[in-house]
């Protein structure tokens, strides 16, 4: 190879970036000591646009389409650099190509959970995911306040920063709406709205724009889930003698076999019969409905057939100290 042949090939005249993956924002050719020549060609594929950036200043721009890089082409950075011979000797320039394509399926979640005040349940800590797609749309607004000249920009590198501001707007939104935890799952759609117009100046900011925002899910931590759960149940149950009853038949088999043999199951239906008979009387009779005669002894005795249906699980804590409370009150 001659030297004339060497020279030339140190002359980049082909300048064209084949996207080769996904999530690549920014892309900036490697020049390194080359030199473009004039005349050469750009290929500007659908979807990208190119900056040229001279001496950290942006120069000229271009879309979409093949270019032939000259005076006419090049007018901005003709001016910068004040060329009087047409600029038809070789140049330098940062050559930055950037990818409009829509960026899919990012997600975003809480990664702990958001403590707020419900209505209904008081002090509660949520969490959230979901997923957002974006696109850019302002190449020189993001070439300033974002990539610069880095070689190679990925959405990996800006997704901490645009998950960590939509989950600040999310928390403001969840207290500023004010729906109860068990609304939100019905309202879903609307807070993905109302999150998506409050993110959407935030994308702006960074020459993006914002595509799609969704909601998937909000829910309690495991422990809260687990007491929502049984709230839930008791409010299902209804009819409390009803429950009691069914718990009562639920836990003869079990009271059976801790009497053992078949004598111990005639006895335990027997006993369950009968705490299920004094349980529902109790628990039906209102308050004020005691009766007269009702003597110390026969409350007593009331409350020791209750706590024994507390230690076979099958009236709660609460329930059995309520009725307490109401038998006690019952002594003169």
């Amino acid at each position: 190879m001659g030297i004339f042949d060497f020279v030339k090939k140190q002359f980049v005249d082909v300048i064209q970036w084949a996207e080769e993956g996904h999530g690549v924002l920014a892309y900036r050719y490697p020049m390194m000591d080359m030199e473009i020549q004039y005349g050469a060609q750009l290929t500007v594929r659908d979807s990208q646009s190119v900056l040229f950036v001279n001496e950290g200043q942006i120069a000229d721009s271009f879309g979409p389409g093949l270019h032939t890089l000259n005076t006419k082409n090049l007018p901005l950075l003709t001016n910068l650099q004040h060329w009087d011979k047409l600029f038809e000797s070789p140049f330098k320039s940062d050559v930055i190509f950037f990818s409009h394509r829509l960026q899919l399926d990012r997600k975003w979640g809480t990664p702990n959970p958001i403590t707020l005040r419900d209505p209904e349940f008081g002090m509660v800590r949520l969490r959230a995911f979901g997923i957002y797609s974006y696109r850019l749309s302002d190449t020189a607004l993001f070439y300033k306040e974002v990539c610069g000249t880095q070689g190679v920009y990925t959405v990996e590198e800006l997704d901490g920063q645009l998950r960590n501001v939509m989950i600040a707007e999310l928390t403001q939104l969840f207290a500023s709406s004010k729906l109860p935890f068990i609304d939100m799952a019905a309202n879903q759609g609307q807070l993905a709205q109302a999150l998506h117009a409050q993110m959407t100046p935030v994308f702006a900011r960074y020459g993006l724009t914002l595509d799609n925002l969704a909601v998937e899910n909000i829910s309690l931590p495991e422990e809260l889930q687990a007491v929502l759960d049984k709230r839930i149940s008791m409010n299902m149950v209804g009819d409390l003698n009803r429950y009691t009853q069914y718990q009562v038949a639920d836990a003869i088999p079990l009271a059976a076999q801790n009497e053992g043999g078949m004598a111990g199951v005639g006895a335990g239906m027997g006993a369950g019969l009968v705490m299920a008979q004094n349980m529902a009387q109790a628990m039906a009779q209102p308050a004020n409905a005691a009766t007269p005669t009702a003597t110390q002894d026969e409350i007593i005795t009331t409350l020791e057939k209750l706590h024994t249906l507390v230690s076979k699980g099958v009236l709660t804590q609460a329930e059995f100290d309520a009725k307490k409370a109401e038998l006690l009150g019952q002594i003169k």
